[in-house]
């Protein structure tokens, strides 16, 4: 199946699930809508993955070949009910599955059973479990909730990560009985499709339909998948520590996974770290890398970043995040000495430049880190964030400045940039094993505001040919140009050609020194440093083309001059003179 076929797939789907959905619970909000479609696909998901470890434990089980083999002639032959008895008895063996990273998934949280069973509980009662365990249930807000429970019970990764409140939901039981049978339509499995990617793809989605019908809250904005590539593409978290502060959904997480697997690395070289301070946002990011098998360590509890960090003694080799844009009131019980600010303590009024800071403070020696702000915080003098700017600058840790076009957010038209910092420019040998050369008192900007392309009549997003670019740019100006020593004595021979690498292109990128930024006042705005396009020479010589140019020009007079007669005419006609 081609990329086109698959895309089809996939966009065919979303827009059943959402229309059809939308039609069911037309009287929920975004927020609740949100957990609910989840929640059930995560159902369905871990089901429908249970069902396939099923099927493929079945075949081993009389395939004569494989160490799982189960020899009929020791139970009676293959029709005997005592072989079709010990294959259900084995089938129900926990440890085939999890040794296969697949949930175990009880008997009354499997899908066939929420669909046989939804409409019984509408008009009357279930039984479940047993023994102590032994429950009644009444309604199908509580038969998925116990489904939830089950999953949970049985599988501590999920501990407190579920959100299982079906039953407060004050939404039609039939209608949720109907809901159920529209997820049942979801299809996991494909010829060329992963059940993950299916599954990422369907939240994918889901979060940023989500995220345009609620709108913007408190400066929390979605992160579309592009810019996240983007920077994912260009730090290149191959090996070592990962952290998000203002982790959402954790995007940026899955992003890194999907960039280690296309480039044949292993997930358990990466930890993952992160932060949440939403309860149900928290709870959604954990669920999205439990069910992409990624250990992941998001602290405690949710909470702050600013004032009960999870995290205190960590040092990230590559921090990413899209924190709320312009955050007000965010230092309450913030001490104004607090050892993060050590550029400067961040105004009350806006947290663009404490997120910046925070994030500094994490990162390792040798680290990289790149975040989405505002375009503000690249040239505002407000309440001292000019002189936290400059800190940065003079310290040499500010590496790149991307400016990127509007309309990239589906909530928001406040234009962004993107930070990339580093607490090390000196050259050395990246986790990719790249080598880096000296960038000490360098600044690459490029400018991205032309690049993209309209989706839709008002959202812009970036082709992979876009994203391509900026990354190569940005690891052409960074890589070594020949021969050189660089930390710890490490040698590295590249291409001596560093116009193959890099090079500034008016408009678009340039690499400047730190006494090009003092000369601006240290304003981060790429704009201001690339310079104009410039104009492609079309062959014609300056006196033709003025020649021609002034000829046109008499001609559009000309005419000009005749319609305003005609018209002066036709009013006079009217009586009126002009």
């Amino acid at each position: 199946m081609t990329n086109t076929e698959e895309q089809q797939f996939l966009n065919n789907l979303e827009k059943k699930l959402w229309t059809s959905a939308n039609k069911l619970l037309p009287s929920l909000d975004a927020s609740q809508y949100k957990h609910v479609m989840l929640g059930l696909v995560f159902l369905k998901y871990v089901s429908d993955s249970f069902a396939i470890r099923s099927a493929e434990l079945t075949q081993q089980f009389k395939t004569p070949e494989h160490e799982y083999y189960l020899d009929p002639a020791d139970f009676g032959g293959e029709n005997s009910e005592d072989y079709q008895a010990e294959i259900t008895l084995e089938l129900e063996q926990r440890d085939y599955y999890t040794e296969a990273n697949v949930f175990w998934v009880p008997q009354q949280a499997r899908w066939d059973f929420l669909q046989n069973q939804n409409k019984v509980v509408i008009t009357g009662e279930i039984e479940v479990g047993e023994g102590n365990a032994k429950k009644k249930i009444r309604s199908i807000g509580q038969l998925i909730d116990n489904a939830l429970e089950s999953i949970e019970h049985d599988n501590p990764k999920l501990k407190g990560v579920l959100n299982k409140r079906y039953t407060q939901l004050q939404i039609d039981q039939a209608k949720l009985g109907e809901l159920i049978d529209l997820v049942a339509t979801i299809p996991f499995s494909h010829n060329t499709l992963s059940s993950k990617d299916i599954l990422g793809h369907v939240y994918e989605y889901f979060l940023g339909q989500f995220a345009l019908a609620e709108g913007k809250k408190g400066g929390q904005f979605y992160t579309p998948k592009s810019i996240v590539s983007l920077i994912v593409q260009m730090l290149e978290p191959f090996k070592g520590r990962v952290y998000d502060p203002a982790m959402g959904s954790g995007g940026f997480f899955v992003q890194s996974e999907s960039f280690i697997r296309e480039h044949q690395g292993r997930i358990g070289d990466v930890s993952i770290y992160g932060q949440e301070y939403n309860h149900t946002t928290w709870q959604l990011a954990a669920m999205n890398m439990v069910i992409r098998g990624i250990d992941f360590n998001f602290g405690k509890e949710p909470a702050s970043s600013y004032t009960n960090d999870q995290h205190p003694d960590l040092r990230a080799d590559f921090v990413m995040a899209n924190p709320p844009f312009n955050m007000k009131e965010w230092n309450t019980g913030v001490d104004d000495n607090d050892p993060r600010w050590q550029y400067g303590t961040p105004p009350s009024g806006n947290a663009n430049f404490a997120w910046l800071q925070h994030m500094l403070y994490h990162l390792a020696p040798n680290g990289s880190m790149g975040l989405l702000l505002a375009n503000g915080s690249m040239s505002s003098n407000t309440k001292g964030e000019g002189d936290i700017r400059k800190a940065l600058i003079e310290n040499d840790l500010v590496e790149c400045m991307v400016a990127l076009p509007g309309q990239l957010f589906t909530n928001t038209q406040i234009p962004a940039c993107i930070w990339f910092l580093t607490k090390n420019k000196k050259a050395r040998q990246t986790p990719m094993e790249d080598y880096l050369r000296d960038r000490s008192g360098e600044v690459l900007f490029i400018d991205a505001r032309n690049l993209g392309y309209m989706k839709d009549r008002v959202l812009r997003d970036f082709t992979q040919e876009d994203l391509d670019l900026v990354t190569k740019t940005y690891h052409g100006w960074r890589m070594n140009y020949g021969e050189c020593e660089g930390e710890d004595g490490i040698n590295a021979t590249v291409d001596p050609n560093p116009n193959s690498l890099y090079q500034d292109i008016p408009g678009f990128c340039k690499s400047a020194t730190l006494d090009d930024l003092k000369k601006h006042d240290y304003v981060l705005t790429p704009g201001r440093y690339v310079g104009a396009a410039a104009e492609e020479d079309d062959g014609e010589p300056f006196a033709d083309k003025m020649t021609r140019l002034t000829a046109t020009l008499k001609t559009q007079f000309e005419e000009s001059s005749r319609l305003e007669a005609e018209i002066k005419k036709n009013l006079a006609g009217l009586g009126f003179d002009v």
